[in-house]
């Protein structure tokens, strides 16, 4: 699905975005080639690993659709937040890139 809805976008000029795990180091929800694939109105499809995670890269991912530059997040699992312990324990790289469309290609 993700890759039909990625040629579809190029298809008509619709911008998305694709967070992809490249790296991960210990514990992690997701491992690396997991993806998700984000549209200018803020919903996606695909996952990599739910929870802060993923909403932090959300928040990147929106500003790559903003200016269109790629860009590594480092989500660190290994730290606590708000005084809950995080479940993983481990760090993941996720490069988040805009799809080029058939305009910017």
């Amino acid at each position: 699905d993700l890759y039909r809805e990625i040629r579809q976008a190029q298809a008509s000029g619709e911008p998305r975005v694709l967070a992809t795990v490249s790296r991960s180091l210990g514990s992690t929800p997701r491992k690396p080639g997991a993806s998700m694939l984000l549209r200018p109105d803020g919903s996606f499809t695909g996952t990599i690993g739910g929870g802060c995670g993923e909403a932090e890269v959300w928040q990147e991912a929106m500003e790559t659709m903003a200016d269109g530059r790629p860009r590594t997040v480092v989500v660190d699992l290994t730290k606590t937040t708000d005084g809950d312990d995080k479940i993983c324990g481990g760090v993941m790289d996720v490069f988040v890139e805009p799809i080029l469309t058939g305009d910017s290609a």
